[in-house]
């Protein structure tokens, strides 16, 4: 039954979301309606989500259950809201508002003339080429052996347990799984914990990729919504209490798409509701080298409780094309994973180890240099959408490599299928919500030259005021 695929929501909750719903205007059941409507579209209200009744949710809003009444069936006919006897009423999208779900699709090819916006990787670092050279000259080393390293090369899983044990999680080599990205790292810990069918809690938005795997188990992924400051805790554990998800996928370290950090205190909270319910949680810190706010960090998740297994790599940090990730847990799930990850691979290549290995050398360096530049080309794309299209609305993220950026319609699909038409190229917010709303919004990188930023903004806001009003149209570009 599709309401139980996400937690109910209580009058008290409900009414804090809809906030001011009627201004100085008499409460009605269109402007109720329409108000809810909004909370779906927006993404802070999922499809599958169960209505409180009709009498809780009267007495909440201080309104005559009769107008509730009349607002769930003008939500039912519109194709917001279904219901059943004795199961109540829940949340619905209507097939015409379905933006595009992170679905595979049409991978449009590469046009030197479109500038890429889908996809938030930087370029390789210059310290790259010099890795790879002093890699050539240990790659003598391993040419002896046979090369299948399950686990990882040594070298690497000691200099990946430095930089944990540096960061104040203590962490052995034998902790430490080597893997072919964060992706590929996620999608194993997937098909060892959770079964067809089992629930995955998510953030909502969240990495469109992830919920791809995910889906691709048959697996139900349950959206939790993130609100104008982060994380909505309270809402979050009620999730891991009504709905018994049997893994969790959680980005609190700039978090992909909006690039807001999980603080210490929230960091506490969310270890202790992880403990009380018993639900394991991959943490994705892929971005979390990416830190724009020049803080002392909070401590990683996993130092906070055991519950944790963290996936990491190297694409966001040094080079897409760099494809090696890794998965740190306790000693005995890496073995475990070691098991299971021979039915798909039998580990990662060799020589691209080794160029890690030597990058991780001075990848404080490194890495302070990337920062410095993703400031500049943050502040860069900031001044070009301010001056090309000043209506819209954007957190300035504490990290990451993304703005997350409110358009002011639902047009978010239809407008990246016109970006495509005027050279650039967009991934619409649908692309991040499980159930294709988020039409409002657009995920918009900084991870191109200062230039071509201004360029691309000055192509899309000539795309937008080609944009009308409607529906969304499919596009599924991929995605990083």
């Amino acid at each position: 039954m599709v309401f139980t695929k996400s937690a109910q929501i209580h009058g008290r909750k409900l009414v804090e979301l809809l906030g001011s719903w009627h201004g100085s205007d008499r409460p009605s059941s269109q402007l109720l309606a329409g108000a809810i409507r909004h909370l779906v579209l927006d993404g802070r209200l999922p499809p599958g989500t169960r209505l409180p009744a009709e009498r809780e949710l009267a007495e909440s809003l201080g309104v005559s259950r009769t107008l509730v009444a009349r607002t769930l069936d003008r939500l039912r006919e519109e194709g917001f809201a279904a219901s059943r006897r004795g199961a109540g009423s829940w949340i619905k999208l209507p097939d015409s508002e379905r933006g595009n779900e992170a679905h595979g699709g049409w991978f449009p090819p590469e046009d030197a003339g479109v500038l890429n916006l889908a996809q938030a990787t930087p370029s390789a670092p210059p310290e790259l080429c010099a890795a790879v050279d002093r890699a050539r000259l240990r790659l003598a080393e391993q040419l002896p052996g046979h090369g299948y390293q399950p686990h990882g090369l040594p070298i690497l899983r000691e200099r990946l347990a430095e930089r944990f044990t540096r960061r104040g999680l203590p962490t052995t080599p034998e902790q430490i799984l080597v893997t072919n990205g964060a992706q590929h790292a996620f999608a194993l810990v997937l098909r060892m914990l959770v079964a067809p069918g089992e629930r995955v809690l998510v953030e909502h938005p969240t990495y469109p990729n992830a919920l791809e795997a995910v889906r691709g188990l048959n697996a139900m992924p349950v959206a939790v919504p993130m609100v104008e400051h982060g994380w909505d805790l309270e809402l979050l554990t009620a999730n891991l209490r009504q709905t018994s998800p049997r893994l969790a996928y959680l980005i609190p370290d700039f978090h992909n798409p909006t690039g807001i950090r999980l603080d210490a205190e929230g960091r506490d909270r969310l270890a202790r509701a992880l403990a009380r319910t018993c639900t394991n949680a991959v943490v994705d810190e892929t971005l979390v080298d990416i830190d724009l706010t020049g803080e002392q960090p909070p401590p990683p998740m996993a130092a906070l409780t055991d519950r944790v297994i963290t996936v990491g790599s190297a694409s966001k940090s040094f080079w897409g094309g760099l494809r090696l990730g890794w998965i740190r847990a306790s000693e005995d799930f890496v073995q475990r994973m070691i098991v299971g990850r021979a039915a798909l691979d039998l580990g990662s290549p060799v020589f691209e180890q080794l160029v890690l290995a030597e990058l991780l050398v001075d990848a404080d360096e490194v890495l302070a240099r990337r920062c410095a530049e993703a400031v500049e080309r943050r502040q860069c794309l900031v001044d070009a959408l301010r001056e090309h299209l000043p209506d819209w609305r954007f957190r300035l993220p504490d990290g990451g490599l993304a703005l997350w950026c409110d358009i002011g319609a639902p047009v978010s699909s239809r407008l990246a299928v016109a970006a495509e038409q005027h050279g650039v190229r967009v991934a619409p917010g649908a692309r991040f919500s499980v159930h294709g709303s988020l039409e409002n919004w657009i995920r918009l990188p900084y991870t191109l030259p200062g230039d071509q930023l201004v360029e691309a903004i000055r192509r899309l806001a000539a795309a937008a005021a080609a944009v009308p009003g409607g529906g969304p149209a499919l596009l599924t570009a991929p995605i990083a």
